[in-house]
């Protein structure tokens, strides 16, 4: 078996994506499953449950937060080359609904905008069942290269 710093950032979350509880994963504490990885573009769902829940009853906004991050990022990890790694240096969230807790399927894609020497820039969004716009993002990362 390749070692995964031999592999592009790619490969690795291919190799990667059945999300099995031995590899640490957050979206194995959520629940998030795969749903497409391609070069620069990334999207993972998640169904909704009560434990998700605001003080108001909604699923918190640190669930789309989350989601939001994970597919930009791992959309800038899908252009990696073996050895490189990136850090988020920032990400803004903008949400324009709200989500109930009752198992409400929620499907978040992430795609690389620019990818630098240094600096990539990702846009995500997240979407209910019914193709509503629940909340949408930008990140930027800090690509280590080798």
């Amino acid at each position: 078996m390749t070692a995964l710093t031999e592999m592009s950032g790619l490969e690795q979350l291919r190799m990667m994506s059945g999300f099995s509880a031995d590899v640490p994963f957050i979206g194995n504490l959520l629940g998030m499953e795969l749903v497409e990885i391609e070069h620069g573009e990334v999207a993972f769902a998640l169904t909704t449950r009560p434990d998700f829940a605001n003080p108001m009853g909604n699923v918190h906004g640190g669930i789309c937060a989350t989601l939001l991050d994970s597919v930009m990022g791992c959309a800038v990890h899908t252009t990696l080359e073996p050895g490189e790694s990136y850090a988020t240096v920032d990400i803004t969230v903008n949400y324009t609904g709200s989500v109930s807790t009752a198992g409400q399927r929620l499907t978040a894609t992430g795609r690389t905008i620019h990818v630098g020497g240094r600096i990539a820039t990702a846009e995500g969004k997240v979407v209910d069942e019914d193709g509503r716009l629940v909340a949408h993002g930008t990140s930027t990362c800090l690509v280590n290269r080798r």
